[in-house]
């Protein structure tokens, strides 16, 4: 069992940044890679950003690159996703997510990020 616990989120304003964590614990040798997703209000969950944990290999979703950088500390088990250049349509709940190996995948409960002025 893979547990996520995220932290970081909340109101900020057009053009601003925040950075979000997701902390690991439980079977964490267990874990390929890990990841954020989004869900706005009235839509359906999309992928953000995932980064492997051995290697450090990263891909995003066309809308977010060049302003998000997803970044992991091995030595936290923790993931980050720091966000710049903050848009009203980044507004959203965001979920780390953690992949393994035979192990199913796992979500954390979610942190609200809402860009507005």
């Amino acid at each position: 069992q893979v547990q996520l616990v995220e932290s970081g989120g909340g109101l900020v304003q057009p053009g601003g940044s925040v950075r979000l964590s997701c902390a690991a614990s439980g079977t964490i040798f267990s874990i390929y890679y890990m990841g954020w997703y989004r869900q706005a209000l009235g839509k359906q969950r999309e992928f953000v950003a995932t980064i492997t944990l051995v290697g450090g290999n990263t891909d995003y979703v066309d809308s977010v690159k060049g302003r998000f950088t997803i970044s992991r500390d091995n030595a936290k088990n923790t993931v980050y996703l720091e966000m710049n250049s903050l848009k009203p349509e980044d507004t959203a709940v965001y979920y780390c997510t953690a992949v393994t190996l035979g192990d199913g995948n796992y979500w954390g409960q979610g942190t609200q990020v809402t860009v507005s002025s």
